[in-house]
Order: C-alpha cells, then sequence, then structure tokens
C-alpha cells in the first residue's frame, strides 16, 4: 500500500508521467482508515492519500490474457515498470521481469516486497506490512520497556519508507547504466532489508559488545519543560561541560560520579534530570532548546499534531500539502510534501490522487492508440474499469 507508492509518488515530484495499474475496484490503500469519500461516494483512504499525487490511474485486470497483454503492450512506451506484490506473484501473472524484458529490452524492472524476490530468503513467501519486517529488524525489542508488549509502528510506516527510498535511488541509479550498457535492468528491494539498514544500531551495537537493548552511554532522553517535553542529545564530554554551566551545575565538570559517559547514564535520573527539568522548569520547551542550541547543544521540542502543522520550519519549507476534500469540507487532508529540493530545477507541482481507473480510456487511446469502441468493449469484457 506504501512501499512502492511513496517511491512512485517521490519519482512524480521529481518530473516522471507516473501511470498507476490497479486492479478494478482500486487499490487496497484506497480501503484503508481513516477515508474520505470520492466524488462517487468511495472511500479514498488515509494511506492512499498520502502516495498517489501526481499519477493517473488505469484498471487493468491482470488475471486475464486480455489483461496482461494490454500491461505488455505499454511497457515500451515507459523506462520503468515497478509492481510491489509478494515475490512470486508477477511470475504468475506472466508479468515478470523476463516477460517484460521479452517486449522492452532496454526496460527498468523494480520490484518492492516484504523479502525480495530474487535473493533466496526463508521468509520469501510471506506477506509483509511495514510493522513486520520493524519487528524482526530487532528495534522494537531493543526498545521495548520492562515486561510491556512491543510498541508497534511507533514512527509510522519506517518499514515502507525506507523500502520507498532504496527503491528511488536503485531505479535512479538503473536508468543511469541502462542508458550506459543498453541492457535491461532489474531492481530488487527487500523491505526487511531496509528496515536493518535503518535500524543500523540493533546489530552493530550487539556486536560491540551492548547486549539487551543498551544504547550506550549517550544522553539522548526526553526532559520536560514548563508547556512540555524536550528532547536533548549529549554524546561528548565538551558538550556535557556546556549543559552544566547552562543549567547552573558547574560543579558537574569536576563530580568523579560524572566524570565519564557511564557515570551521566548511572546519575541520569537522581542527579541531571533533577537539575536540568528545574531549569527548565520556568522555560517553555523552545526557550530551553534555545538555549541549548546557542551553546550547540542539539536539542527539539517534542510536537504535538497540531504544533507540527503550524511549524515555522514546516510551513516555510511547504512540507506539509492541502489536499481538497471533494465534497468541498474542510479542512484539507494534509500530506507530506517533498523533502528533496533542486533548487537549478523547476520541480512539478502536485496534483490531486487519481480516481478509480479515472485515466483508463485516456491512457488506453494515448499510449496505445486503442480506438473508443476498442476501450469500450474492453470495458464490457471486464477487462478494464
Amino acid at each position: 500500500m506504501q512501499a512502492l507508492p511513496f517511491a512512485t509518488q517521490l519519482l512524480a515530484r521529481l518530473g516522471a508521467d507516473v501511470v498507476k495499474v490497479e486492479s478494478p475496484g482500486g487499490e487496497l490503500g484506497r480501503a484503508s482508515q481513516p477515508s474520505i469519500p470520492d466524488p462517487e461516494g468511495r472511500g479514498l483512504g488515509a494511506t492512499f492519500l498520502r502516495n498517489n499525487l501526481g499519477k493517473r490511474s488505469i484498471c487493468i485486470d491482470l488475471k486475464t490474457d486480455r489483461g496482461r497483454q494490454l500491461v505488455l503492450n505499454m511497457a515500451p512506451r515507459f523506462d520503468v515498470i515497478a509492481e510491489n506484490f509478494r515475490a512470486g506473484t508477477m511470475a504468475r501473472l506472466g508479468l515478470a521481469f523476463d516477460d517484460v524484458v521479452a517486449v522492452h529490452p532496454t526496460c527498468v524492472y523494480a520490484s518492492v516486497s516484504g523479502f525480495g524476490s530474487v535473493t533466496p530468503s526463508p521468509y520469501r513467501d510471506r506477506p509483509a506490512f511495514a510493522a513486520i519486517v520493524e519487528a524482526m529488524s530487532g528495534i522494537y525489542e531493543m526498545k521495548r520497556v520492562g515486561d510491556e508488549p512491543p510498541l508497534a509502528s511507533p514512527v509510522g510506516a519506517l518499514g515502507d519508507i525506507s523500502a520507498s527510498l532504496f527503491a528511488v535511488v536503485g531505479i535512479l541509479a538503473a536508468l543511469r547504466e541502462r542508458d550506459h550498457t543498453g541492457r535491461a535492468q532489474h531492481v530488487d528491494v527487500a523491505m526487511f532489508d531496509s528496515v536493518i539498514a535503518m535500524t543500523d544500531i540493533v546489530a552493530n551495537f550487539w556486536s560491540m559488545g551492548l547486549k539487551n537493548g543498551d544504547t550506550g552511554p549517550v544522553i539522548n532522553h526526553g526532559f520536560r519543560a514548563g508547556d512540555g517535553w524536550f528532547v536533548v542529545q549529549v554524546g561528548r564530554e565538551h558538550h556535557f561541560e556546556r549543559l552544566a554551566e547552562i543549567v547552573g551545575r558547574p560543579e558537574w565538570a569536576s563530580d568523579p560520579r560524572l566524570a565519564d559517559r557511564q557515570g551521566w547514564m548511572d546519575h541520569l535520573e537522581d542527579v541531571l534530570r533533577p537539575a536540568i527539568e528545574e531549569w527548565a522548569s520556568d522555560k517553555t520547551r523552545d526557550e530551553a532548546c534555545e538555549a541549548l542550541g546557542a551553546a550547540g547543544i542539539a536539542a527539539g521540542p517534542c510536537l504535538v499534531d497540531s504544533e507540527l502543522v503550524t511549524d515555522p520550519h514546516v510551513v516555510a519549507h511547504h512540507m506539509l500539502v492541502g489536499i481538497a476534500r471533494p465534497d468541498g469540507s474542510e479542512p484539507a487532508v494534509l500530506v507530506p510534501g517533498n523533502p528533496i529540493r533542486i533548487h537549478t530545477a523547476p520541480g512539478t507541482e502536485d496534483t490531486r490522487v487519481p480516481w478509480v481507473g479515472e485515466q483508463t480510456d485516456e491512457i488506453l487511446q494515448n499510449e496505445l492508440g486503442l480506438p473508443a469502441d476498442e476501450v469500450a468493449a474492453l470495458r464490457t469484457a471486464g477487462v478494464v474499469a
């Protein structure tokens, strides 16, 4: 629902013409919750709304021979053919890499799945969503407290977005290689692999002797200010000395209990936290973070949702895009903007997500030159919708 769609939305924002092939009735993400109705009263789920700006939608029944042939006929019109099915699905549909290369010898073919489509894996046939591969990465267990159950999806769709970003990198690199060699390229991205890269501390820290979720002697914790929480990260001695000065505890610099980083951790709760929170108690989160930042100490407020959407940085960087609701009601649905800025290129303006199969006729006529009566016959036969 998200691992490939976010990637192709990012490519659309960078200038690609993206055609989304959906089954009749639309892809799974349209049925996610929460949702808003499209002009026909059908659901537009939040997952779909976040990941499909700037695309055209065509509905094709890939389980029919005629539907499969339509995709193969369209493939040579495009540089990239990308799929997000469980491993082996495209082969069963007759639309695997070799099938597409047979009709488009210079294509870039991208596969995004839970556990990869090419390199063997004992999990190859398993379905996967973001939380599944996040759990398998070890980060949930590393961050779990006491006997509490693991907290699933603590940062949204890390498993999806990480795979999306690696897919985009792979596609762009494969396009360069294809242009250099003239040969088709197959990009294969596993969500599990992507999350392992994002949660690199799990295996790395284990290999360096830290066990049972120990993340090392670094102050990387939340502290309370007068109006809420902020996070401070201190991992170097000179930063600790500056922190001590700011919070009015210069004696920390000569305190033998705090002589090394492990001492910071050992006395975080009984020495450091009370002093830091006393210092911050008459300050807002922003005031505390500004004072720390002025001294070169990294700190940031824990924003709530309503604060995020009005944050001056977010507004200045256009990092939230409002999608008008089809019924005209307010407020607009907010989705992330494009984090990539190429200041010497114009970029593309975001356009709304497509309704189910909205451009089916247009694509078949313009890309394949099919006459209107043939398109109508395909629709009557249930091949397209």
